[in-house]
């Protein structure tokens, strides 16, 4: 198992501290794991690890760290639509997936102190798992930031730095850190470990309903979320677990766009756009980092691109809670995605939308 770089094509160990190549291409993560088999599933396991047979994994360290991540629940909401509970962890955010796996990679190599930049979410993930390894860790936010989620983060005894302006510039500062001190980025868009985390959200889907339901609604900022579920299929496919690609709904907020431009436009890499604050402040990234890879895959499986309108979310996490599903704002944007969606091109029969971060979060 090795790093590959997504430009170039170099490899590089995995041990390495390096961010990504010297050329400036990201790792991808040279790794091929078995054919998935039920049978083969740790179900003395309560936690994503149960998964490990398939997962890119260096040694036992995810042992002492591991907080019962993931096996969370799928509810029905109607007769057509089911929820993922993925916020039903640790940390109150589906970004633990990624979390537990990077951090106990950062343990296996010996990393000492992390430096992460986070809409909040991740931050508070990686924060929360550093703590559980012994590692020291700052998190970079931009202003605007819930106030809840950085209390979350500085609990946990990180450095919490919240930079002025947009999410963006907040990911320039924290690389510069990065570059100029040599802090190791434990990045969930930079570090391929986080998605072999993200990637057991359809693991999890498929051994609970022993199916992947036909239509996958999946928000997409810088893609965590995303990337793991088509690594994930991809495998399911190849091991001949099913037969063909879902159909995936993948959401992006009006107010900022850059995928959803340019799958419309033909474009191979995200279009400049202009970020309006959204209440999804979860996928309100202009310049996705691996954007060129999400549209490769856009490409492949047909996979469409929906708006978040930015009207509709409040009274989307308004309706959800009114049958019980207290989430926070980004959240909310996906089922106000799906509304969008149904309006457009009628109500999929079978749909799986993902409940990524709970309310007490984002009430700000």
């Amino acid at each position: 198992m090795e790093y590959i770089c997504s430009k170039c094509g170099k490899k590089e160990s995995v041990f390495t501290h390096k961010p990504c190549c010297d050329c400036g291409g990201l790792w991808n993560l040279d790794f091929r794991p078995p054919k998935f088999r039920l049978e083969e599933i740790d179900r003395n396991q309560w936690s994503l690890f149960r998964y490990r047979s398939y997962m890119g994994l260096t040694d036992d360290s995810w042992k002492g760290i591991s907080m019962g991540e993931g096996v969370t629940p799928i509810i029905s909401l109607d007769d057509k639509v089911m929820l993922k509970m993925d916020y039903f962890m640790p940390t109150l955010s589906y970004k633990d997936r990624g979390a537990a796996v990077l951090i106990s990679h950062c343990r296996a190599i010996g990393v000492k102190n992390v430096v992460q930049d986070s809409s909040g979410n991740a931050g508070n993930s990686v924060a929360a798992y550093a703590a559980r390894a012994g590692i020291k860790c700052e998190i970079f936010v931009p202003e605007g930031t819930s106030p809840k989620k950085i209390d979350m983060i500085r609990a946990h005894g990180a450095v919490c730095t919240v930079v002025p302006g947009n999410r963006d510039h907040c990911a320039d500062v924290c690389r510069d850190r990065v570059f100029s001190e040599g802090a190791y980025y434990a990045n969930h868009v930079y570090n391929p470990f986080f998605y072999e985390g993200t990637k057991t959200y359809i693991y999890e889907v498929y051994e609970q309903l022993h199916r992947i339901p036909s239509h996958l609604v999946i928000p997409v900022g810088n893609g965590t979320l995303f990337l793991g579920t088509v690594l994930a299929l991809e495998h399911l496919l190849d091991s001949g677990i099913i037969s063909r690609m879902p159909v995936i709904l993948a959401v992006q907020s009006e107010y900022c766009d850059p995928l959803f431009q340019a799958a419309e436009s033909g474009a191979r890499s995200p279009v400049p756009v202009t970020c309006k604050p959204t209440l999804a402040e979860g996928i309100a990234i202009g310049k996705p980092m691996r954007g060129t890879q999400i549209l490769e895959y856009v490409r492949k499986y047909d996979i469409r691109f929906i708006h978040a309108p930015e009207n509709e979310i409040l009274n989307a996490r308004i309706q959800l809670a009114k049958k019980g599903i207290y989430c926070e704002h980004t959240t909310a944007a996906n089922y106000a995605a799906y509304e969008n969606y149904c309006r457009q091109n009628g109500v999929p029969e079978d749909c799986l939308i993902t409940m990524c971060g709970a309310g007490l979060k984002s009430d700000h």
